[in-house]
């Protein structure tokens, strides 16, 4: 909830609230997994199809959008990079990445479980997997979305998306 008592559904309302383009910046990427590159293209994908994105400024609503976003990992922080239809620079903020740190690795080693079991395992035990892969996500979209008050309102989907965006950022 915001300062002034609104929620992120109260703030990010219209077609303008929205990002029209996201770009991970990665000086030198790492060589990820067929299933990570996927996990990225698809998010990636996802929230260009459909997303609620606005900055917030101390005011209350922030600039009128479609916005580009740009994220970068630097070191125990996230870099978002906010921008408008022109790629001039709106808004930019670092986010620690601490209070997410536990639920990623719980996420990555289930990540990494729900994948060998796809292999190996029978459909029951993939579904079983998959439920706490979900709950995991559910619960990194839903830190990520109150680290992200009062800087920028998403919904739920949206952020989501970015914690798997993030996390992709976060793979070595």
């Amino acid at each position: 909830m915001a300062e002034d008592g609104r929620t992120h559904d109260d703030l990010a309302v219209g077609p303008a609230h929205r990002l029209a383009r996201i770009e991970l910046e990665e000086v030198n990427p790492p060589r990820r997994t067929a299933e990570a590159e996927h996990e990225r293209a698809i998010a990636i994908y996802d929230i260009l199809e459909d997303n609620c994105f606005a900055p917030v400024s101390d005011a209350g609503a922030g600039p009128a959008g479609p916005f580009h976003l740009y994220l970068r990992a630097e070191g125990r922080h996230v870099r978002f990079d906010i921008r408008d239809e022109t790629d001039a620079e709106l808004v930019q903020f670092y986010m620690a990445l601490g209070p997410l740190r536990r639920v990623m690795r719980d996420y990555f080693q289930v990540c990494d479980t729900y994948y060998e079991a796809i292999r190996t395992k029978t459909p029951s035990q993939i579904q079983a997997i998959d439920m706490g892969r979900r709950a995991l996500h559910n619960e990194g979209a839903d830190i990520l979305r109150s680290r992200l008050d009062g800087k920028v309102a998403t919904d739920e989907m949206t952020s989501r998306r970015l914690f798997t965006l993030i996390c992709v950022l976060q793979t070595k």
